[in-house]
């Protein structure tokens, strides 16, 4: 699928891997619709790509569905989706004040998967009205998981939960939408340069790094977002995750 003239909806698209993906999508000629919380900055990347910025709470049914609702008039229908939008917690399932938080491990689950499939129940119900393009192609929902899905350490269990469930939607999804020329893929990143990781010391930084066997050194963005872009170009990628880590396997701790 070729993005050019096509409207890309890229969540958590006003920092890290998801401002990386918005920016490679805008210079590939589609245009981009940017989701995030954070207006300010989503409204001053949106304004540098050509976009539009959006505030969404993806977990949320109610701002998801007007979202959509009001895209078409804004920007056109949706073809692409990735989904960027996410968050972390640390903490081990009992610790030294007691059980994990339940309230936290939900917040992480409904952020990071119940929000992915919102926005990808929603896209993808708009991509299959949609006329096919010449490749026979409807659309592609693309969605961030983890190699905390595989290498959980120990403190990870709300994290990895959450990504582990988005690379078991994959493939269903993929299955389910094949019928209409809609691709599902998801992307499991290891280790990368996002403003999160970014704040701590070079120390710290060097110390992530060490562990990644070739290339020596966190992931830049670019390249999360140079893959995404490969997944909407090539039309024979779907249902699969693909481990964008450097051969990282994670240690328990």
């Amino acid at each position: 699928m070729n993005p050019k003239g096509l409207v890309a909806v890229v969540t958590g698209g006003a920092s890290g891997l998801g401002e990386a993906t918005a920016r490679r999508l805008a210079a590939s000629g589609a245009k981009v619709a940017i989701v995030d919380r954070d207006m300010e900055r989503g409204e001053k990347v949106a304004q540098e790509i050509g976009g539009k910025a959006y505030k969404v709470d993806v977990s949320s049914a109610a701002e998801a569905e007007a979202f959509f609702a009001a895209l078409p008039g804004d920007l056109g229908a949706p073809r692409i989706l990735v989904n960027c939008a996410g968050i972390a917690v640390a903490g081990r399932m009992v610790g030294r004040n007691g059980p994990h938080d339940l309230a936290e491990f939900s917040k992480v689950i409904n952020v990071n998967l119940v929000g992915s499939f919102n926005m990808m129940r929603l896209a993808g119900a708009a991509m299959t009205k949609l006329e096919p393009l010449d490749t026979g192609e409807r659309g592609v929902l693309i969605s961030t998981a983890s190699v905390a899905a595989y290498d959980g350490q120990i403190g990870q269990a709300a994290y990895a939960a959450s990504k582990g469930g988005i690379v078991a939607l994959t493939l269903p999804i993929a299955r389910e939408l094949a019928q209409f020329g809609v691709r599902a893929l998801a992307i499991a990143p290891g280790l990368f340069r996002t403003p999160l990781l970014a704040a701590l010391p070079p120390e710290a930084q060097d110390s992530l790094a060490n562990a990644i066997p070739f290339p020596h050194r966190l992931g830049a963005p670019e390249e999360y977002a140079a893959l995404a872009l490969h997944m909407v170009e090539n039309a024979y990628l779907n249902g699969e995750v693909v481990r964008l880590d450097g051969s990282l396997r994670m240690a328990p701790k």
